[in-house]
């Protein structure tokens, strides 16, 4: 293994995994930690974690265990992922994840760069805008968990740790990776050791990829990884084969906790024309509704059903006032959970989720520990294969096109 990734939910680990495949690295995603060796032929390993909204300590911990393996797989560069709109509170947990990896890595000139020119991100002077709005106005300012109040990276930055942050701004990145080295070079000699760098197109995170080339430790969103593969082909270090997916046959199921703008502008599409079950919050919190009742539902409907809790950023903030942000939670994790081993214990064999917790619940749920990387559904959601009769589609609370639900089932059943 040549590419040790580190991700901080299991949504945006599957985007870096599709990422890292798409440009010719063999790649394979690990559900937490693994207790084995990898196979000989994984050239890029992705440990997916679901460290994004625990205490920063135990994030800290999580993600210098996955260290720990990832170099004794034989790594020689690692990649720390999170969300392209760079999801954490003052606390954390970004900045002490990135400060732990560069300490034990002794890392300096650490890339910092949330970019994702695919799905509207980029980053101006320091500040990540969403398409043409800036990042505390896109909607992320409502987020229940990380909610996103300032766009200036730097500044966000600063709150979490006690490393010193520089900038490598747009002219430099622009000019290409010669100059985007000289300016990482001239922010080390000025004491900065976590570094934002400016990104607007996927051509500068080509150029980014190109500077980082020797770097121990890189840290962003997906999009940064672009340019990484290339590093490794020039010298031969890699195979450039991809893997062949095959699609699955058997009945679909979508299952949507995500309360984002695009997710539920996804649900609402999706209503018009397939079956659709809204999972009230307070239903589950009060046990009026099973796991059982919506895998019954599911299974005995046709098209794709959606059974979504998505709902309005002010319904969640009731819902939590009332019952505990906590408990909230963790109670409907659990309930998606448990209704994706009912799902699977009644015959189904796609699932599609929206949402990084929802997902990462899933996935913990079905004890799944290594997912084939397959094609991309939209931009970093790919088709993933948890095993012989079951394949999945995590998709982050942002991403995906109106009809994702519907391109997603199509895809995971080889029609696309």
């Amino acid at each position: 293994m040549l590419l040790g990734c580190i991700g901080d939910d299991f949504t945006g680990s599957s985007d870096l995994a599709n990422t890292l495949a798409k440009q010719g690295m063999r790649t394979v995603q690990y559900t937490g930690i693994p207790d084995a060796p990898a196979e000989s032929h994984v050239e890029a390993g992705v440990v997916a974690l679901k460290s994004r909204s625990i205490s920063a300590a135990e994030a800290v911990a999580q993600s210098l265990a996955a260290l720990k393996w990832l170099q004794a797989q034989g790594c020689t560069q690692f990649f720390f992922k999170y969300c392209s709109t760079f999801d954490s509170t003052h606390e954390g947990n970004i900045g002490p994840v990135a400060e732990a990896l560069a300490t034990e890595l002794d890392a300096h000139k650490v890339i910092v760069c949330p970019a994702f020119p695919g799905t509207g991100r980029s980053i101006y002077q320091g500040h990540l805008f969403v398409n043409d709005t800036l990042l505390n106005e896109s909607g992320m300012q409502n987020h229940p968990l990380t909610p996103m109040t300032d766009p200036d990276i730097r500044r966000w930055l600063r709150h979490q740790t006690k490393l010193n942050v520089g900038h490598v701004s747009a002219p430099a990145v622009l000019a290409g990776a010669k100059a985007i080295g000289e300016a990482l070079e001239a922010e080390h000699a000025a004491g900065n050791r976590l570094i934002v760098v400016d990104a607007l197109s996927d051509a500068d995170l080509m150029e980014i990829g190109k500077a980082a080339d020797g770097l121990p430790l890189i840290t962003g969103g997906s999009g940064v990884a672009l340019g990484l593969p290339a590093n490794f082909a020039k010298t031969g270090a890699i195979s450039g084969a991809g893997t062949a997916w095959r699609g699955e046959t058997g009945a679909c199921v979508a299952l949507s906790g995500s309360c984002s703008n695009a997710t539920r502008a996804q649900v609402a599409l999706h209503k018009e024309t397939h079956p659709a079950l809204e999972i009230v919050a307070e239903d589950v919190l009060e046990g009026r509704v099973t796991p059982r009742d919506v895998a019954a539902w599911a299974a005995g409907s046709t098209g794709i059903p959606l059974a979504y809790s998505s709902a309005d950023p002010a319904v969640v903030k009731d819902v939590q006032a009332r019952f505990g942000r906590e408990k909230s939670a963790e109670t409907l994790e659990a309930f998606f959970a448990e209704t994706a081993r009912e799902l699977v214990a009644a015959g189904i064999t796609k699932i599609l989720t929206a949402g990084g917790e929802t997902s990462g619940a899933v996935v913990e749920g079905l004890a799944l520990d290594t997912l084939e990387i397959g094609p991309e559904i939209d931009p970093g959601v790919p088709a993933l294969r948890a095993n012989e009769n079951l394949v999945l589609a995590l998709k982050s609370g942002n991403f995906g096109a109106p009809d994702y639900f519907a391109k997603a089932a199509s895809i995971l059943a080889g029609q696309a």
